[in-house]
């Protein structure tokens, strides 16, 4: 049966087309004529759709709990952050509302919200969404486990360009360099542990700045006091995260809502009672004239006004909740005037007051309405905690699932929305390195310095892949790819080095857990990587598969066995290590590979992948399994039931094939019955063609079209029908028999020549983490009493 051959060269993995592809391939191209439509549809599920105005309403509302709460919550302490030292000149007050005024325009009006939101993966944001972009359009993965029908999803979509291009340029030039592939995701990785450690510093600085209004009304209580309220607080927040914000997320958008509609009051209430005459910082002038009073004091405030935008990180990385339209709606129409009005608000008290820039936002609040503003000031920040910790458990999962993290348990906390999940590990970390830093600086201005330090860094890591987005995603002229570079390189350099005069100040501590998160995510996936290759250069040869025979050279007692593996083509280390060190093996054995893609799901309908490998009367295949980074892993009977239900399905497409005749449609099953004579000499004996089985071992869809055209072949006879059925029959005895799962235990050990640094790496740091994360039967929720561990050693 001649069809695709699959070999791999280099670790990669290359598709060749034979002269004769086999009826199997005819029937497949057959099936998949009449499904254009079927997919069509699929491929409108997962695009935005039209929304009414109500419901874009509704779901703009709803945003403001899930996405803006951090943005929101800045108000409580960007001046303090601005003049730490105290105002020396009021004028100074004008300048710097001028420069959170059009830091808020530049940077989440302009550049986020309406042009990084523009680059989610199919709904999904963060720094990962993006690479998954990249990799679909160009082969900068570091994993080559890509295959060429991996591309035909549904959602796995891509554009494609002119070769001489300048996006086919820039393609070559990435996927030439291997440096490059790892300099793209080591910068990735960057940007996801500084989204990390905002994850670490927002719930620890908006609880503190909230917590620190008690002060206002209540003279005698001293620090002390209010930071350990803000810890009673965090661990109350953290220790509720198991519930899900499904059950309580119907409290978020409300809390947010009045939250921006009191700063949002009492700004025009100062403005107009204290100082009418803040409203001429729209004038950017003021920015300049701010920057020519001179000294180094105006310089290093930039790094307490950029805390005005953060939040942003958050946003994009919660995108997945919301459609685009209602996060651009909310945003323009409720979060930017009402920020700009309490904005203005406070410069306008501190304008009156500049002694009480300490507190300026209770200061300025009318003592009738303090207390309420207390308590939904703490809420807000609960919130605005909330999103950056969820934030930090969807970036955790799609480090998961690009082999960049090691493996934790995942929790989905709500059955409608397969976007928020629990990390109980990532939580109590999270929680203990926040009460740390509460506990530790006891001061919002130092845990601000290190705040718009990750905050800084994360935007320039999102500039720079928005740049690949526009070329090899958008296909942008370069002239306008160039101008959004330099625009968004101008503004956030310049706030970065104001950040770099704050390292000392606190801004280390983003540095020191961003560092440490990047040595466990880039160890970690280099050893992913090694074992992966390992398994390419190992993998057993079909000959050797083909010369035991049916039987393998050994029993085949009664039962199915899953051997799981790495590898979407081949015959894997460990099923030969196995078969070499054990008597027998089991009547049927299906090899499962569990394959992570750069796509945010993949449909159930499209999820299973099915081949035979080798002659029938060996009983074997391949089974690979497709996931996207936000896919759920089901249950192990689930799993099994539709990987049962796609081998079946295999069958019956299968005996259908052997079945056809004097159809036109399949008239390549004649040439392949020829085949199969001229593969038998004179004598009778059966001549085996490598090359001929190794076809075996591609990889064919199986989903089943629901609706057909009509063809007008013939089935040849009831046997042919029957044989298929017979062949399930058989499989569905062996199952009953029972199901064992056969994983690798692979261990990993440095070479002894290899230099020092990598032997750390791996010896130590890799191995340390390969025995604190969960084991992979947990993660398939694989039966312990089903389980057969199979070790190995290997040398890099």
């Amino acid at each position: 049966m001649a069809g695709r051959v699959e070999s791999s060269i280099g670790g990669g993995e290359i598709d060749e087309e034979g002269d004769e592809r086999g009826s199997m391939w005819d029937l497949d191209q057959s099936l998949d004529q009449p499904m254009d439509e079927e997919a069509g549809r699929l491929r409108n599920m997962y695009r935005e759709k039209k929304f009414s105005a109500f419901l874009l309403l509704q779901l703009s509302f709803q945003s403001l709990g899930v996405v803006y709460g951090d943005l929101g919550t800045s108000p409580l302490y960007v001046f303090y952050n601005t003049f730490p030292r105290g105002i020396k000149d009021p004028e100074d007050i004008i300048g710097a509302l001028s420069l959170i005024i059009y830091s808020l325009t530049l940077i989440p009006l302009l550049k986020y919200v309406f042009v990084v939101c523009k680059a989610n993966d199919n709904g999904q944001g963060g720094t990962f969404a993006l690479y998954s972009l990249l990799c679909r359009h160009a082969k900068v993965s570091t994993i080559p486990n890509q295959h060429r029908t991996d591309e035909e999803l549904t959602t796995y979509s891509r554009t494609t360009f002119h070769e001489r291009s300048f996006a086919a340029k820039t393609k070559r030039w990435l996927e030439n360099g291997t440096s490059r592939k790892n300099a793209l995701l080591i910068l990735v990785l960057v940007g996801t542990c500084m989204v990390i450690g905002d994850g670490i510093l927002t719930p620890a600085i908006s609880v503190l700045s909230a917590a620190g209004g008690l002060r206002v009304n209540l003279p005698h209580i001293n620090n002390g006091i209010v930071v350990v309220v803000a810890v009673v607080i965090l661990v109350s927040l953290f220790s509720v995260q198991h519930y899900g914000t499904d059950r309580v997320g119907w409290l978020f958008a409300p809390i947010v809502f009045l939250w921006f509609l009191f700063i949002a009051s009492i700004g025009m209430f100062n403005i107009w009672k204290h100082d009418p005459s803040v409203l001429k910082a729209f004038s950017p002038v003021y920015i300049f004239r701010y920057f020519k009073r001179g000294g180094q004091d105006r310089w290093t405030s930039l790094g307490g006004i950029m805390l005005s935008i953060t939040g942003i990180e958050a946003l994009f990385a919660d995108l997945s909740h919301f459609p685009v339209s209602a996060v651009q709606f909310a945003f323009t129409v409720i979060v930017f005037p009402c920020l700009l009005l309490a904005y203005s608000g406070q410069a306008a008290y501190l304008r009156k007051y500049p002694h009480h820039v300490e507190d300026a936002f209770y200061q300025s609040i009318p003592k009738r309405v303090y207390w309420p503003m207390f308590i939904i000031a703490t809420a807000a920040a609960i919130v605005a905690s909330q999103a950056t910790i969820s934030a930090t458990f969807s970036l955790i999962k799609q480090a998961l699932a690009h082999g960049c993290f090691p493996r934790v348990k995942v929790v989905h906390t709500s059955r409608k929305f397969l976007g928020q999940i629990y990390v109980p590990d990532i939580n109590w970390i999270l929680m203990i390195l926040c009460i740390a830093v509460t506990a530790g600086f006891k001061n919002q201005n130092q845990i601000g310095n290190a705040y718009g330090t990750a905050v800084v860094i994360v935007m320039l890591v999102t500039t720079l892949l928005m740049m690949l987005i526009m070329i090899l995603v958008w296909r942008c002229h370069w002239v306008l790819v160039l101008l959004f570079t330099l625009l968004s390189l101008v503004v956030e350099c310049t706030y970065f080095s104001a950040v770099l005069f704050k390292v000392n100040q606190g801004g280390w501590v983003p540095l020191v857990i961003a560092a440490a998160f990047l040595v466990i995510m880039y160890v970690w996936h280099y050893g992913t990587l090694k074992r992966y290759e390992f398994e390419m250069h190992s993998k057993v040869s079909m000959a050797w598969i083909l010369g035991l025979g049916p039987s393998l050279g050994l029993v085949r007692v009664p039962g199915i066995g899953l051997v799981y593996t790495e590898l979407a083509s081949g015959v894997p280390h460990i099923f030969s290590h196995f078969i070499t060190n054990l008597p027998a093996t089991h009547s049927v054995v299906i090899f499962v590979c569990v394959k992570n893609l750069p796509v945010y799901t993949v449909p159930q309908e499209e999820r299973f992948l099915v081949k035979r490998i080798g002659p029938k009367n060996f009983h074997m295949f391949r089974c690979v399994a497709r996931y996207g980074y936000r896919d759920l892993h089901k249950k192990d009977d689930d799993f099994e039931k539709r990987l049962f239900e796609s081998l079946f399905l295999f069958l019956r497409l299968e005996s259908m094939m052997e079945g056809c005749s004097d159809s036109e449609d399949y008239s390549v099953c004649g040439s392949q019955q020829r085949q199969s004579r001229d593969g038998v000499n004179g004598n009778g004996n059966e001549i085996r063609n490598v090359s001929t089985f190794d076809t075996f071992d591609s990889i064919e869809s199986v989903i089943a079209p629901t609706t057909t055209k009509r063809t007008s072949h013939t089935v040849t006879g009831s046997s042919q029908m029957s044989g298929g059925g017979d062949e399930v029959e058989f499989i569905n005895g062996c199952r009953d028999a029972g199901v064992v799962h056969i994983m690798g235990n692979t261990v990993v050990r440095a070479r002894r020549e290899a230099r020092f640094y990598k032997r750390i790496a791996i010896d130590y740091v890799y191995a340390f983490l390969r025995k604190i994360c969960r084991e992979n039967s947990a993660i398939f929720n694989v039966p312990q009493e089903s389980l057969l561990n199979v070790g190995q050693i290997f040398y890099v």
